[in-house]
């Protein structure tokens, strides 16, 4: 067991926890198969985290983080609200080979809401998600891209909707999934409800 720095250790732990949490749920993981999983001993876990539920919480939350990063990161290009928009709507960090591991802790942890905690940080993750969409939406209706019709909030709500819909349906690869017989996408829908036709 190599000797890492706080920081460095605590990521590496967390990393290890997505990776396990993600293949058994956060009931059916316990400290010890986490610290295994990691290549530390159990008090390494409890130096960084005051229990498995914190560790976890921890991991919600940085998945939030990631996810506005990688989001920034992808809009950063993109030379109008339009197409900061329209990149937006094909980010789904539930079915991008980036994001898709810490998505499936997010849907583990949707179904230990029951612990206050984890159900906290889960409307924390949503809540951070929602605010980020509905900025972009209120610069697409300030470039007179999008309509005024729906506020940004609700617009925001719906395509956090889709986007959870989509993200839990893409996986179990449906035949069909997602498109129609002309190859139309959900996706192109959406922007051409939103932005109009390409």
């Amino acid at each position: 067991m190599s000797r890492l720095p706080a920081a460095k250790r605590r990521e590496q732990l967390l990393d290890s926890a997505a990776r396990l949490f993600a293949e058994r749920g956060y009931s059916g993981a316990t400290t010890s198969e986490l610290a295994k999983a990691a290549g530390v001993t159990e008090p390494i876990i409890y130096r960084h985290f005051e229990s498995k539920r914190d560790l976890f919480v921890a991991l919600i939350e940085r998945s939030g983080e990631q996810t506005i990063e990688q989001w920034t990161a992808h809009l950063a290009s993109a030379d109008s609200p339009a197409e900061r928009l329209r990149r937006l709507i094909g980010a789904n960090p539930m079915v991008m080979d980036s994001g898709r591991g810490l998505y499936r802790v997010i849907v583990q942890a949707m179904t230990a809401i029951e612990d206050e905690a984890i159900l906290a940080a889960l409307q924390r993750h949503v809540a951070s998600l929602h605010e980020f969409i509905a900025g972009e939406v209120v610069k697409a209706q300030e470039a007179g891209v999008v309509g005024k019709s729906f506020s940004p909030d609700i617009t925001a709500w719906v395509l956090l909707h889709l986007g959870l819909g989509y993200g839990m349906l893409a996986p179990l690869r449906i035949p069909g999934h997602g498109r129609d017989e002309r190859g139309m996408h959900v996706r192109d829908l959406v922007e051409r409800l939103m932005l109009g036709q390409k």
